[in-house]
């Protein structure tokens, strides 16, 4: 029997990260050290809180059922959040859906809203699962470069008129993965008459909103003026909560547009599992005391990074905030061949920027997901790299 992928694999490029993963094993196997700042999979473990809600809701035997659309108190929890820390009214029954992580609710979004041929407006480089789904529905990406003299924001301006016109969606993720960009009120408020004017639906990746290390949190795209008329935020616990192997995530916005997405998922899943929802509403009901903590630590990995590849003459990208460092290396060398060269010689894993797009290339992105005496011991063995 001949087996024949469909052609709708095509757009699932193979991933990168097992082949760094092999290279890594190599290099261990050989009696080398590693300093792994590759995955964005935080390495610091769920607030004691949050690990004993889910403990103790998983022993409970009726537990195991459906939660279809998710539990109240799991919205609620969410609305109360967003009133808290974005100063966002939303009503919990018709502006706000649960998604299995934000992966899930990113790649199936465009399905909901994109025919065959729409434009979807995402940014070049990106984080691949935009591509995934813009794709998978049939549409076509329009990809807005991420330079520095835009302060690695998208200029809309410079998308032709064509174009805006044939858009159905417009993805943003700030501060970003793999760049690190934050937003202000300005930026979004012309992204809002940006979309008024083209009837665009806006998708904000909110993931990395907790992860800002100046004092000032980056700005809720929801908290812009007219935001709720136009667009949606979406938000994963993955990355602020430590619950990345939990899966849980939400959708918050426009109640017609949350309305489309409600009937979508009714037909992909039966609901999160519900001790993971009780977990996530002690999340999300104590984020104030959870992610300072998160904050005090990711703010010293951050400056350790950031000052340590300036001392040894590579470019980081300027950021106050966001999980990643996305920085430019001081070698003519390809991305993706300087990663595994990187592994042999230093035994330091980052990811190559090309992967997220062709504005990637020559870039690396190293993840804040070691301690900052390891991250330390990674900057000393890059200094001595060799190649």
């Amino acid at each position: 029997m001949k087996i024949i992928a469909s052609k709708k694999m095509s757009v699932f490029a193979p991933a990168i990260f097992g082949d760094l993963r092999i290279a890594a094993e190599a290099k261990k196997a050989a009696g080398f050290d590693l300093y792994d700042l590759s995955l964005g999979s935080p390495d610091l473990p769920p607030d004691e809180k949050v690990r004993k809600v889910l403990s103790d809701k998983s022993y409970l035997a009726d537990s195991y059922g459906y939660t279809l659309g998710g539990i109240k108190r799991f919205n609620e929890a969410v609305v109360n959040y967003y009133q808290r820390r974005s100063n966002v009214s939303l009503n919990p029954e018709t502006e706000v859906i649960q998604t299995m992580g934000s992966q899930e609710g990113l790649v199936h979004l465009p399905f909901a809203f994109c025919d065959e041929g729409d434009y979807v407006l995402t940014t070049n480089p990106a984080y691949v699962a935009y591509d995934a789904g813009i794709k998978l529905a049939g549409a076509v990406p329009y990809y807005m470069p991420l330079l520095a003299e835009n302060d690695f924001l998208p200029d809309l301006d410079a998308i032709p008129e064509d174009i805006a016109l044939q858009s159905k969606l417009m993805i943003l993720n700030l501060p970003g993965n793999p760049v690190p960009a934050m937003p202000d009120l300005p930026f979004f408020r012309k992204v809002v008459e940006f979309a008024r004017k083209y009837n665009i639906i806006v998708l904000h990746d909110a993931a990395y909103s907790e992860y800002y290390f100046s004092g000032t949190s980056p700005v809720s795209f929801l908290s812009t003026p007219g935001a709720l008329e136009v667009g949606l935020e979406i938000n994963s616990l993955s990355k602020s909560f430590s619950l990345a192997g939990a899966r849980i995530a939400y959708i918050v916005g426009n109640a017609d547009m949350i309305s489309i997405i409600k009937q979508l998922k009714s037909n992909l899943d039966y609901g999160t599992f519900a001790p993971i929802q009780d977990a996530a509403i002690v999340a999300l009901d104590n984020a104030e005391e959870i992610t300072d903590r998160l904050r005090s630590e990711f703010s010293v990995r951050h400056n350790v990074l950031m000052e340590g590849l300036v001392e040894i003459g590579w470019t980081p990208t300027p950021s106050s905030g966001g999980m990643f460092v996305w920085a430019k290396y001081p070698y003519d060398m390809d991305d993706k061949e300087f990663v595994f060269k990187c592994i042999e010689k230093t035994g330091v894993i980052m990811v190559p920027g090309s992967i997220f797009g062709t504005n990637g290339a020559g870039f690396v992105r190293l993840a804040l997901v070691q301690k900052a005496d390891v991250i330390q011991d990674a900057i000393n063995q890059l200094r001595d790299l060799q190649l």
